[in-house]
């Protein structure tokens, strides 16, 4: 027997996901959340649009065609429009589940997924779409993100967090198309206007080509993601066990299907010769956090994803993902508001601590 543990997620603000992805539902209970933070049900139920199933911009589909609703029921912590500083409840429940698509996965595990390894450690699994192990536990995440986000707008308005596809597959933008997006898109929202998320028109129609055709064909892609995190609060982070960028990184990690991240130059700083490397004129190349704190510089990191794991026959009989990107987006956005959100909390306390 094996308990499944590590559903918990924050220091000072802290989420804990549940459900599986063919049960009844997913939900989450977030608690830290300070009271008087108001409630905007209106983002809530925008972020979870921006990461669920069946989507099409402009009449392309290029994610499962799982139909679900992803409406939010919202259970305690909230009154009147206002967060309460109690636990906030919310759940989602599952409407468009096949089960019977996973069938055949029961008895044959899919390489490069988790159905083995958990099997392996648990003995008793969910393989109904995959249980915990599936894409859509996420919803759980978005959840918790946009409590993040809210508190943010009211608190911290000037800082967004924006992330955008830099490559799927053979696919990918130049450093000087980057700079030209980094400078230009102000919100996420701008990039969700692309199908790819990746916010570059000629780019974005090659790979609606190619992930359309994937579909097709039962084939699936990698690729690459930019985090932003403009205009964040300086002096975030602790200098030893909680880095801001451990804490980053360990978030964005956490998801399925990523393999690495880097912070600012990343590799490329492998080969640099330090003299020159700390002279430069920008400090982009520390990708805005050094000592582990955050210097109030625009925060980079890049993510990268393996193609998704079901393929070929397995994935023309089921509904899957050809590349888990574009719907991966909005979540390492969450994981980002809510590492950044637990930051400024232990912040908070360890001044008012001073004071005292």
């Amino acid at each position: 027997m094996e308990l499944m543990g590590g559903n918990l997620f924050g220091e000072r603000f802290q989420l804990i996901s549940f459900g599986e992805s063919h049960g009844v539902g997913l939900g989450v209970v977030i608690d830290g959340c300070p009271s008087e933070v108001i409630f905007d049900e209106v983002i809530l139920r925008k972020e979870l649009e921006r990461r669920r199933p069946g989507q099409k911009v402009n009449n392309i589909s290029i994610v499962s065609d799982r139909q679900e609703l992803d409406s939010p029921e919202i259970l305690s912590g909230v009154y009147q429009g206002k967060t309460l500083g109690t636990p906030i409840a919310m759940f989602v429940r599952n409407n468009d589940a096949r089960s019977q698509d996973y069938n055949e996965i029961a008895q044959k595990p899919r390489p490069g997924h988790a159905d083995d390894t958990w099997k392996m450690k648990f003995g008793h699994t969910d393989p109904r779409g995959g249980g915990r192990s599936s894409g859509r536990e996420t919803l759980a995440r978005v959840m918790g993100g946009a409590v993040a986000k809210m508190f943010l707008n009211q608190c911290f308005p000037e800082t967004k967090i924006i992330a955008y596809a830099k490559q799927i597959g053979p696919l990918k933008l130049t450093p000087e198309d980057c700079l030209e997006i980094e400078t230009k898109i102000t919100s996420p929202y701008e990039v969700d206007t692309f199908s790819s998320r990746c916010p570059h028109a000629i780019m974005n129609s090659k790979i609606e080509e190619l992930l359309v055709k994937a579909k097709q064909e039962g084939r699936s892609y990698g690729g690459e993601v930019i985090v932003l995190i403009k205009n964040p609060p300086s002096g975030l982070g602790q200098p030893v066990f909680h880095k801001l960028k451990s804490d980053l990184a360990s978030a964005f990690m956490s998801l399925g299907a990523t393999t690495g991240v880097e912070l600012g130059a990343g590799h490329e700083a492998t080969a640099a010769e330090g003299s020159q490397f700390h002279q430069q004129q920008t400090q982009a190349h520390y990708g805005g956090i050094r000592g582990g704190i955050s210097t109030g510089e625009t925060i980079q990191f890049k993510v990268f994803f393996k193609p998704t794991a079901t393929v070929l026959d397995t994935a023309k009989k089921g509904r899957h993902d050809p590349c888990i990107i574009p719907r991966a987006i909005p979540v390492l956005e969450a994981m980002a508001q809510m590492v950044i959100m637990d930051h400024i909390l232990w912040q908070r306390q360890d001044r008012a601590s001073l004071i005292r």
